[in-house]
Parts: C-alpha cells; structure tokens; sequence
C-alpha cells in the first residue's frame, strides 16, 4: 500500500520546524514504528537525516512511544499504542500527518521526540511506601476486597505515555496523576503516605505546567490502556481529603 506522510521535523529544541511530505510503499502488516523504520532506511541510502522518534519494547508495555497521528495521540484505534498499530489500520493513498506530542509540559527534542520527565518528576514526588521488610508475608495475612484490588490493578496498568495530556486542550495531567495516586490509595500498603503522597504529586503537576482538566473525557478516549476518568474523581477525593485533615490538625 503507498501513502502520503507529512513528518514534522525539527533539528533541535531550538530550531523551528515543519512538516516535510514523504511518500512510502508499505506492506499492511507492518507496525507504524516499522513503517517509519523503512522510511528511515530510504533516508540513510539519500545520505539524509533520519526521522527520531521514540521507542522501546515495541509491545505496548513500557509507555515511551507516542506521536500524533492526524492530531490523535498513538493514531485511530482505541486502546492501542503506537507501536501496536499497524498499517493496515489506514486506507490505501492515505495522507497522514505525524507530530510529537504537544504540551508545554514535553518540550520538543528533535522532531517526534520529546522530553516527557515531567510525568518522571511527578511521579517522584509521590515518594515511597511504608512496608516491612524480611520474607513475603502469608498472603491472606492482609484481606483486601476483589473490587478493590481489581480497581487499583487497573490502575496501575497506566503506562505513562503522556497520551492524556497531548489530547487534552489544557496539556492537563490529571489522569496519569490521578492514576498513580489512586493504585496505592486503594490499597492498605499505601494508605500510610496517602495524605502527603496526593498533596506533593499535584503540587508537583502544577509545577511542571501541566493545565487543569476540564472533563471533556479526551484522556479517557485516547488511553491506550483505557484508564477511566473514575482515577481524576479519586484524584480530586483524596486530595480534597487531605487537605481537610491538614485543617483540623
């Protein structure tokens, strides 16, 4: 199948970009990232620059790529990252425009790339938790309710793309944030730190520059992982909650 790319590039944080038009010739089976693996291997035998941008397991596990794909982040599919896409997802003669992420928050690298420590920097702040230590414990030493375990295990399925803030209109955070925060506010290993842990990561988020959501549910729809906006809700709950027991102190 031949489509029509248009690629921003752009040289450094600092250069100014554009979209530049390419056209390939792609079998459908091929990945998105493989798809962009042939572009670039045109580009080295023209002695040109290759196209960066980012990647790792290319199993939708570990979160590090993600590009605009006709202004939607990982591309058309739900529930899909961009490595897990493949070409077959688009029509023959197809133009697509592919841009990083965009967000104050994830400044440009080099063309796809960007810098996403930011959701690293949040994530931090949330610290640590408090847990003895020795040989695992007997593990119906600590009951925790099915609806509750399954709630923070899909919870922690976030990835950290940063998909969520490239598709809100505010390059909110909240989502991820609220995602973090609600795996270990349901469990009793986190509860401890809860209260610090909820106060420093948004102050945290706020400190990045990330926006505030709005609940227009564009997060929720372009997850990969298809976390609910339910993780903002707790967000906000255990963070109102902490800031009511720091008043009556």
């Amino acid at each position: 199948m031949r489509l029509s790319l248009a690629i921003w590039r752009q040289d450094g944080p600092d250069a100014p970009g554009r979209l530049v038009d390419y056209s390939v010739d792609v079998e459908p089976a091929l990945s998105f990232l493989d798809m962009l693996d042939q572009l670039n291997e045109g580009l080295i035998r023209r002695g040109e620059r290759v196209i960066e941008f980012d990647h790792d397991c290319r199993e939708g596990i570990c979160g590090t790529c993600g590009v605009l794909i006709d202004g939607r982040p990982h591309g058309p599919l739900p529930g899909t990252t961009t490595c897990q896409l493949h070409m077959r997802a688009f029509a023959e003669g197809a133009r697509l425009t592919i841009e990083p992420f965009r967000a104050r928050a994830f400044p440009v690298l080099c063309d796809l790339k960007v810098d996403r420590s930011a959701l690293d920097r949040v994530l931090r702040a949330g610290g640590y938790i408090s847990t003895n230590v020795g040989a695992a414990p007997e593990a119906n030493s600590m009951l925790i309710a099915r609806d509750a375990a399954e709630a923070a295990f899909a919870m922690a399925a976030c990835l950290g793309c940063g998909a969520c803030v490239a598709s809100c209109k505010n390059a909110s955070a909240a989502l991820f944030t609220g995602a973090k925060v609600s795996h270990l506010a349901l469990l009793p290993q986190g509860k401890v730190e809860a209260s610090r842990r909820v106060l420093s990561m948004v102050q945290a988020m706020d400190a990045e520059g990330f926006g505030h959501c709005s609940n227009t549910g564009a997060c929720e729809a372009v997850c990969p992982q298809q976390i609910p906006t339910d993780a903002i809700a707790r967000l906000n709950w255990e963070y109102n909650w902490a800031r009511l027991r720091l008043l009556v102190r």
